[in-house]
């Protein structure tokens, strides 16, 4: 006799995370980075999802726009998009990224996959006007495409950056990349937003 899904049950989803060392999981063992610790909180929530990791330590905005693409394979029901920083780190064109990542979420949004849109902290090293214009990148392309928008993907970490013994707890040595605690804390504040997005796909 075959066993049918329960009534109500959701089918299997899967989800490109698509982005950067954040989404690669830099520096940290298998199974602490997140794309892992992501999965397991959406399990652990009752969604039966899949997530392919997307993310390509030092990829900056061109680098993902050259490779959405093909990167958007059948299978994928929705896209996390969360790129920006290595921009920022290079001091490059607020216009440039943006219109990379107006082109990443055009190709997502042209196969009618729902999108959620990741933002990053923006330092002051560059000015005002290149923190200022590079901020609202995030929420203009997330109205224009009605994308999920998490303005800044790190914020749960931000006050460790002020705080030596939440540094060394939530922070790997290079005062950037998330520690495995560090990421439980962002999985914990994204994946209500992910929640969101999985809801749409149809």
């Amino acid at each position: 006799m075959l066993a049918l899904p329960a009534q109500g049950q959701a089918a299997e989803k899967t989800l490109l995370a698509f982005g950067d060392s954040l989404t690669q999981g830099y520096g940290l063992p298998d199974g602490e980075g997140l794309v892992p610790q992501l999965q397991a909180w959406l399990n652990a929530h009752g969604e039966d999802v899949t997530i392919i990791n997307g993310g390509v330590s030092g990829d900056t905005t061109a680098g993902g726009r050259a490779r959405i693409d093909w990167s958007l394979t059948p299978e994928v029901d929705a896209v996390m998009v969360a790129l920006g920083g290595n921009d920022i780190l290079r001091g490059l064109a607020p216009d440039q990224a943006k219109a990379n990542l107006d082109a990443i979420l055009k190709a997502v949004t042209d196969k009618d996959l729902p999108v959620l849109l990741a933002g990053v902290p923006v330092p002051g090293n560059y000015g005002a006007a290149y923190q200022t214009a590079f901020t609202a990148i995030y929420p203009d392309l997330a109205a224009k495409y009605d994308a999920v928008l998490v303005p800044d993907l790190l914020a749960p970490l931000a006050e460790a950056q002020h705080d030596d013994a939440k540094r060394a707890q939530y922070l790997q040595g290079d005062g950037i990349h998330p520690s495995a605690a560090g990421v439980k804390l962002v999985v914990e504040a994204l994946g209500p937003q992910v929640l969101d997005l999985l809801d749409q796909v149809e």
